[in-house]
């Protein structure tokens, strides 16, 4: 969960008025006065947000927003808080939408625009204003921050070439990825931390990660000390309580009206345990898995808007046709390293009778219920554009070649079976936090869609891509 860059701004109250506005004061931010475009009138505490399909919110599992939170506070030496790259109007992450109008407003100032990360290459002093975005173009188009890693020291590969359009000079040893932050709402159903998982240690809780990614970005992407027990509990503790989902569709209305479950509320009260409706069985040993199930895995991990199967309005029974169809529509899973691509996955061959909901498991939350990564494709080189650089990995064993934009999860375990690997995302609040993937490379929901019906072969009509992209926006 590339939870990287931090802000120093501070929160001050939050009004309900009319539309989404962040009003910079000095070098300060006012994160609230969220000015809501709907009929909806929201509760104390809460925080609404209009994006490009309607309105999102986000509550509080305590009930209020605590604004003093070391979150909202400069830990580091860069001006940088957690805030910096997570954002309640974005969906608790940046959309390159809001980071061109904060480079604009402080002219390419603001802490976000910091050279340890933030621009396409480390460090560097860009000058100019036009110097500067070109520096951060990355982050100004796409939204995407750099994690520089070196090769593991007992990696199964070789970095031997890199086609890098930034010239960045980094020895081969080293990898410049790109990844856009993910969000820190709805934690509460996470099963891996961080893109990578590098957060994620086999037999701890994902609290633990929790605590020791709020510690790393403070000391690096902030560029502080480390902050004390105190302060990183606080944080996490923040983190968890928060939930945000889409509450009103600019078509269908309100997504929590009696007959349907949609919007942030409901998400407080869903179950989850690691593990949960895993189709695969897996249950680890780790806090928080969950027991064996007494039956096994259910398709049907979404079932917000079933109730909206006969409703009068057409947008409303779309939305209940894209959810049926991500539950249910079948179509062939195959060649996906970490699932059934390599040997030693947990499935031999392809899964003929597939759907959405074999890597979206968890009930209505959509990530994967167990840590997973997967290598469906993104990283390769016939997706590259020539915003990113490609890395030609090469296997020390057998000497076989790969050419990725980045190399995944392998970064973390110099596994070579690893190549590619990613973790997949809590699903709610999409439509908030455009462009998607790992590395921004759909840059909205009608070309997530386009990418899985080309790798899997899966033939949507028309019909079935415009219900699939009215659910995935309600949610």
């Amino acid at each position: 969960m590339a939870r990287t860059t931090h802000h120093g701004e501070r929160g001050a109250g939050f009004t309900v008025v009319g539309r989404v506005l962040i009003l910079a004061v000095g070098s300060a931010t006012v994160i609230g006065h969220s000015f809501l475009a709907s009929a909806t009138v929201p509760r104390r505490g809460e925080l609404t947000f209009s994006n490009p399909a309607g309105v999102h919110r986000t509550v509080m599992a305590t009930g209020s927003l605590d604004q003093d939170n070391p979150f909202f506070e400069e830990l580091g030496t860069n001006g940088r808080s957690c805030f910096t790259c997570h954002r309640p109007a974005q969906a608790w992450t940046i959309t390159p939408e809001e980071l061109r109008e904060r480079f604009a407003r402080t002219a390419g100032q603001d802490p976000i625009f910091r050279t340890n990360d933030g621009s396409n290459c480390e460090g560097g002093a860009p000058a100019s204003l036009a110097e500067r975005r070109r520096a951060f173009s990355l982050l100004l188009t796409k939204g995407l921050i750099r994690v520089g890693l070196n090769v593991p020291a007992n990696a199964e590969f070789d970095v031997v070439d890199a086609d890098d359009p930034y010239r960045c000079n980094a020895p081969l040893a080293a990898v410049s990825m790109y990844r856009r932050p993910l969000p820190t709402t709805n934690l509460k159903f996470l099963s891996t931390v961080m893109w990578d998982g590098r957060q994620t240690l086999a037999g701890q809780s994902i609290d633990d990660g929790l605590v020791v990614q709020a510690r790393e970005a403070v000391t690096g992407h902030a560029e502080g000390a480390p902050p004390s027990d105190a302060q990183l509990r606080a944080i996490v503790d923040f983190e968890l309580g928060v939930f945000t989902a889409q509450a009103h569709d600019e078509r269908a209305g309100r997504l929590s009206e009696a007959e349907v479950r949609g919007g942030p509320r409901r998400l407080i009260r869903e179950p989850f345990c690691i593990g949960i409706n895993d189709p695969l069985g897996m249950l680890p040993a780790v806090p928080g898995a969950c027991l064996a199930p007494a039956s096994g895995f259910d398709p049907v991990v979404f079932t917000l808007f079933d109730g909206w199967r006969q409703a009068r309005s057409r947008d409303r029974r779309a939305i209940a046709r894209g959810e049926e169809l991500f539950n249910n529509r079948q179509f062939v899973i195959a060649d996906v390293p970490g699932l059934n691509g390599t040997a030693g996955d947990p499935v031999s061959g392809p899964i003929q009778g597939g759907t959405c909901t074999i890597c979206h498991d968890t009930p209505n939350a959509g990530n994967h219920s167990v840590s997973m990564p997967l290598n469906i494709g993104i990283v390769e080189a016939a997706r590259r554009t020539r915003d990113l650089p490609l890395y030609t990995l090469r296997n020390r064993v057998t000497g076989d070649l790969v050419q990725v934009t980045d190399p995944g999860r392998a970064m973390i375990s110099g596994k070579w079976r690893d190549v590619g690997k990613f973790k997949g995302p809590v699903l709610r609040a999409l439509a908030a936090r455009a462009p998607y993937f790992h590395d921004g490379s759909a840059a909205s929901l009608a070309e997530v869609l386009e990418f899985y019906d080309t790798r899997f072969g899966i033939q949507l009509s028309a019909q079935e891509k415009a219900d699939l992209l009215a659910f995935l926006r309600a949610l």
